[in-house]
């Protein structure tokens, strides 16, 4: 998959690609809570956005080439070559673009030069999102309403390790269950990228019944170093409590219609169409709900003009 990006201006930011036109018909005013978050949290957020951008998997490949070559007594093994990649790509892909940026038609694109630079510390906060019409909220949201927009299912191509000791884990698809604790917009000074953090059920809490139901523990949470999925990427779902198996819940199948019926939206709603032909086909939304507290406020914001 690839990320989706809203323009903050109006030059090119994928490759070469152009912000569509703005609208008046989708005038809005910003509000949102900026928080200063944790550097490692913000470098996960990050490297999972790095990772699922089109234009950055050719330097992934160059950067695990690279550590084969310096090290070389581990080049087979695969869990260790993927933890020193995590830990290493940012860094290195910083310094790779920089490098590059200083050569001479060097082909760097400005989506590419940003993203390298990495996100601003200062992040805007919002408590839901709307994408295609499907509301999205955080846990905390929904803890003050009688309805529930903060479970996400995603289906991922990714590793999957047998044991701690498991050298050689394999890749597959894997479906993963979720509740979004936050929502951020990652700044990456000519763009912003929309993201969820969220508590990912472990595998020991999840099962399926013998009549096809999914059955999830809320409580068993993993993945505590993988937290973050783009806004794009989810699909969203919801538990039931099961009434013959307590602290489980069952996942239904549902239909994924308007949810937002005739509730009352927040201070803001942007919506943003993919402008590459690349990116996912989503149209994008953005709105804060409820009161705002605090010193770390923005508002008066001048108006935002986003079709």
């Amino acid at each position: 998959m690839v990320s989706q990006h809203q323009s903050k201006d109006s030059g090119s930011k994928k490759n070469g690609g152009s912000v569509e036109s703005v609208s008046s018909s989708n005038l809005k005013s910003i509000c949102c809570i900026v928080s200063v978050v944790d550097q490692d949290l913000l470098n996960q957020a990050h490297l999972y956005v790095l990772e699922n951008t089109e234009e950055v998997l050719p330097y992934i490949k160059q950067h695990m080439i690279h550590i084969k070559t310096a090290y070389p007594k581990f080049r087979k093994r695969t869990k260790w070559l993927q933890d020193k990649h995590n830990s290493t790509f940012i860094q290195w892909l910083r310094f790779k673009v920089q490098s590059e940026l200083e050569e001479d038609n060097h082909g760097v694109s400005e989506n590419l030069r940003w993203l390298a630079a990495g996100p601003n510390m200062a992040v805007p906060l919002y408590r839901s999102y709307l994408i295609k019409g499907i509301k999205f909220n955080i846990k905390a949201q929904d803890d003050v309403r009688t309805t529930q927009n903060s479970g996400v299912y995603l289906l991922a191509h990714t590793m999957q390790v047998a044991s701690a000791k498991d050298k050689n884990p394999i890749l597959s698809n894997m479906g993963f269950y979720g509740v979004i604790q936050e929502i951020w917009d990652l700044d990456y000074q000519k763009f912003t990228i929309p993201v969820f953090r969220c508590d990912w059920i472990d595998s020991s809490g999840l099962v399926v019944d013998e009549l096809g139901f999914t059955l999830v523990d809320l409580s068993k949470i993993g993945h505590r170093n993988d937290q973050f999925v783009l806004a794009s990427q989810v699909k969203q779902i919801f538990f039931v409590d099961d009434p013959m198996h307590r602290g489980w819940s069952v996942v239904p199948n549902r239909e994924y219609n308007d949810v937002i019926g005739d509730e009352v939206l927040g201070d803001v709603i942007i919506e943003c169409e993919p402008f590459t032909r690349g990116m996912p086909n989503v149209d994008t939304f953005d709105e804060l709900v409820g009161e705002l507290g605090g010193q770390n406020i923005r508002d008066g914001c001048e108006d935002i003009w986003i079709e």
